[in-house]
């Protein structure tokens, strides 16, 4: 082989070596370097991860920089003004308030001075009698009934919620220093703005719950701007006004029901002349203000069995503007009864038997 054929043949054995090292760089890359990572975790580049800094100076947190680091709201909160985070997310402008309660709530106070709220005090109870209920058929003489709780710390202690501060100044006004039996009342208005409800009331005296809501009560008698009108708001009284009771009630059922209830039954009773069949109305005497309202706690909204009605009637009872009534037939007595008897049509028109039945 001569020189030229040698040189040749070297020249293409460093070509195939050039390629061959040509094709092995490009199949594996710059061999000199370490390969990236295919996937990187941002929150660990350029180190450890560092705690948040909220001091940003007066300029405050860069723009989104809160939001992204709370993140979006959580499912149950959708940021669509539904819920309290608004269209604009956590305090937006978009804050929509609650649904109400189902029962009255006072407002709440917004600066100012103090406001009082719808609750109030009752002390002086007899423990070994009382309960909601008939606390219930006194206070429903002066506004509705929301709420009423007896407080198991302090014997013959309760709280009503009322459905305004304007009922609560009407009982308190009435029935402040009332004596009942060996007990005397004192009401005064809480400090409170409503009573939460109770989920496990404790038994009272005669087993009944020490807690009971009102709010739907049929015989709350505010309910309405007519009923409102036709109620009259008297202070307690020895004559008591009874309405919504049989057409031809006799003397002697009347007076079974107090008898029934355990109270002293009233010495006098006096009937309205009759100018609907519907129910009959008249006025009752105790001998003093404490067995009047003894009788209005335990009788009021009682009923009566009827035997031509469906329904028993709810016998009604409230306090009467008379201080007695006669013993004479005069004309002065004929008119005083008129006068109660068309007070009586009035009340009976919201309170009558129809809307009991």
């Amino acid at each position: 082989m001569n020189a030229t054929a040698l040189g040749r043949h070297a020249v293409r054995a460093d070509v195939a070596t050039i390629r061959t090292r040509s094709d092995s760089v490009s199949d594996e890359g710059q061999p000199q370097q370490r390969s990236a990572p295919l996937l990187q975790s941002p929150q660990y580049t350029g180190g450890r991860p560092q705690p948040y800094n909220m001091d940003f100076g007066s300029g405050g947190p860069p723009p989104g920089m809160m939001k992204d680091r709370h993140g979006p709201p959580p499912p149950h909160h959708p940021r669509d003004g539904r819920g309290p985070y608004g269209p604009e997310g956590y305090g937006g402008e978009g804050f929509v308030p609650p649904p109400p309660m189902h029962h009255p709530m006072p407002p709440q106070n917004q600066g100012g001075p103090p406001q009082q709220g719808g609750v109030m005090m009752v002390y002086g109870l007899d423990p070994t009698t009382a309960n909601a209920d008939r606390l219930f058929n006194l206070c429903c003489l002066y506004g509705n009934v929301v709420r009423i709780k007896f407080l198991k710390t302090k014997e013959g202690t309760a709280m009503v919620q009322m459905g305004d501060p304007v009922s609560v100044e009407r009982c308190v006004q009435n029935l402040n220093n009332v004596t009942v039996g060996d007990y005397t009342l004192t009401l005064a208005f809480s400090k409170q703005a409503y009573l939460s409800e109770v989920m496990n009331p404790y038994p009272l005296h005669d087993k009944s719950p020490s807690f009971k809501d009102y709010v739907s009560n049929k015989n709350n008698r505010f309910l309405t701007p007519a009923s409102i009108h036709k109620n009259r708001i008297q202070p307690p009284s020895k004559v008591v006004h009874f309405f919504n009771t049989p057409p031809d009630v006799s003397e002697e059922q009347l007076l079974a029901v107090f008898t029934d209830y355990g109270v002293t039954s009233p010495h006098t009773i006096s009937k309205f002349p009759l100018k609907s069949e519907r129910s009959s109305s008249g006025l009752m005497e105790f001998q003093n203000i404490s067995q009047s309202v003894m009788a209005i706690m335990a009788c009021n909204h009682a009923t009566i069995n009827h035997p031509g009605a469906k329904f028993p009637f709810v016998m009604k009872l409230c306090f009467s503007s008379s201080r007695q009534i006669g013993q004479g037939k005069g004309q002065n007595q004929n008119k005083n009864h008129n006068l109660k008897q068309e007070e009586s049509q009035r009340q009976g028109q919201n309170n009558g038997i129809e809307h009991d039945y």
